[in-house]
């Protein structure tokens, strides 16, 4: 076996990861002909998001992906680089082109690649210093702050060094008026009409830059379409500097009727679980909104869907279609089971104790998976001494690590309820869920602890160690979960994040990063031995529905 050392960054990048077939005809039976006709132009609607996002990634992704895209002979291997990663960093943040040198009218140019993603994405000029930004703001009054600080505009600056907005229906014009057209066009096509007011409504949002009624269409979506589409800007991970800023993602699913029906019973239990949750009665939400919960399986994705591949997603963000609608959970059933076969199972027979691999199921990781994203809408989201100020602001760049981290253990936490109380009755048992959460920690620490997923991951897994919910054995090398102690950590774990987010303290918060947001010697380790064993770090997907035909 070749070393990790003697390969390139970008051959070693692309080693971490499996390709799983995604989509084709299997999952097409229940669509009418008009969603047939529909599919070709929201694929395309698809490949212009993946454009927005590629100019919202890093201020020079553009005449990259250009340049690799438009080479002669053709990089297979740097094409599949950019396409898995959206740009030219992998995971643990790795640049794997060094730099790029062409030749435009007879004149030499470079382009320079900074030697990690710069924290402020695109949104900001590059020159943009974090304090700036922040007295800028706090000039402002009226709209011109309400721009400042929102989802969906980019700050400038101008000629004479001032800062500005631009709503994201300027700055992506060029690609949100085609995107705009196309679903138009689709939405005289669907059969369900649920979907095609969604179609229309987002179609008016990518030139009005309102998202707010688009994003209530989408949530009401009739459970009965065949066809499920979820376009727009939601995340704001691309945005590290503050975390406001939304990046354009784009799925095309076909709904999994049989697992969705047996997944709505947990979106009536929102309520009592956040009743339960171990905090104060301050840190806790009253008159939730039960999400709407689809299981769908995925027939093409664009825009903010860089690998690791999205199992599950719980939108909107934006507080102010949550408040009239509340959230929708939507489980992609297709590519959490590829992750399953092609991931956890060989992570956990690499890094748990043989009985213990016995317990890891696809079920429990599949069910953890839907709590995570439940216990995103549980918990405080404004802060309990100032009820006008979200937590999300308040913790600033830690608070995408600290949101995963709350999903997470919050989920595993309302899974235990869910156990005792009978709801998961007949499914895995706790030994199952606590099992194949352990295995699945180092699943998501190998994406590295600057992503939120993988350091609140690493946060999670040191806290529950050192109170001795997960044991070590040296002489092994093996880790497992400890019965009789694991429940009291997670109940620990639970409150400690829950009060952190609530008080919104970021002094407090950023100790409690530093001290358990780390890779321990003994899970060093472990990672390195899954990476020199050849173990995926996770899948990418391979779209059937371009190549069989159906299109």
């Amino acid at each position: 076996m070749t070393s990790a050392a003697a390969t390139s960054p970008l051959s070693r990048q692309l080693a971490r990861f499996k390709e799983i077939q995604v989509g084709g005809a299997q999952y097409l039976d229940r669509l009418s002909a008009g969603d047939h006709k529909a599919i070709p132009l929201l694929v395309q609607v698809g490949k212009l998001v993946d454009q927005i996002y590629i100019r919202q990634h890093w201020s020079g992704n553009e005449a990259l992906h250009a340049h690799i895209l438009h080479q002669d002979p053709r990089d297979i291997n740097l094409e599949l680089g950019l396409q898995l990663f959206k740009g030219p960093w992998g995971l643990d943040e790795e640049k794997f082109i060094k730099s790029i040198h062409k030749k435009e009218d007879g004149e030499a140019h470079s382009i320079h690649i900074p030697h990690e993603p710069p924290q402020h994405g695109n949104y900001y000029p590059d020159d943009i210093k974090k304090q700036e930004y922040l007295d800028w703001v706090a000039g402002l009054d009226g709209q011109a702050k309400i721009d400042a600080e929102s989802y969906y505009h980019v700050v400038k600056r101008d000629a004479t060094g001032q800062l500005y907005t631009v709503p994201y229906s300027v700055e992506y014009k060029d690609f949100l008026e085609p995107a705009s057209d196309l679903m138009l066009q689709a939405s005289e096509l669907v059969s369900d009409q649920s979907l095609a007011k969604f179609l229309k409504s987002r179609a008016e949002a990518f030139i009005s830059n309102d998202y707010v009624q688009s994003d209530v269409d989408w949530l009401r979506i009739s459970k009965e379409s065949a066809l499920d589409v979820t376009c727009g800007p939601y995340e704001n991970y691309t945005d590290k500097m503050f975390s406001i800023r939304a990046a354009y993602e784009f799925y095309l699913h076909a709904r999994d009727f049989a697992s969705s029906a047996i997944l709505a019973k947990f979106s009536s239990r929102l309520q009592d679980m956040e009743d339960q949750l171990p905090v104060d009665e301050l840190y806790k939400a009253k008159g939730l909104f039960p999400p709407a919960i689809v299981t769908v399986n995925q027939l093409y994705s664009g825009g903010d869907v860089a690998v690791p591949m999205t199992a599950a997603y719980n939108l909107p963000n934006d507080e102010a279609p949550i408040k009239v609608a509340g959230s929708k959970l939507v489980i992609i059933k297709n590519v959490q089971e590829g992750k399953f076969q092609k991931v956890l199972r060989p992570i956990a027979e690499q890094v748990l104790e043989p009985e213990q691999v016995k317990k890891v199921e696809f079920e429990a990781f599949f069910q953890h998976v839907l709590m995570h994203e439940v216990a995103h809408s549980l918990g405080p989201h404004f802060l309990v001494h100032d009820k006008e100020k979200k937590v999300r602001t308040a913790l600033e760049e830690y608070h995408s690590a600290m949101e995963e981290a709350k999903a997470d253990i919050v989920g595993l936490y309302a899974v235990g309820l869910l156990l005792k109380d009978g709801t998961l009755a007949g499914g895995p048992d706790a030994a199952s869920f606590y099992m194949t959460y352990l295995a699945s920690a180092f699943r998501s620490i190998r994406f590295g602890i600057t992503e939120a997923h993988g350091r609140g991951q690493a946060m999670q897994f040191e806290y529950l160690k050192e109170q001795g919910g997960f044991a070590y054995d040296p002489a092994t090398q093996k880790f497992r979960v400890v019965m009789d102690k694991i429940e009291d950590a997670v109940r620990s774990l639970t409150t400690r994040i829950l009060v952190l987010q609530g008080d919104g303290d970021k002094s407090k918060v950023k100790a409690f990063v530093d001290r358990y947001g780390i890779i321990s010697p003994e899970v060093k380790q472990a990672l390195t031995n899954l990476e020199d064993l050849g173990v995926p770090v996770d899948v990418y997907p391979r779209y059937r529905i371009l190549e069989d035909g159906t299109l």
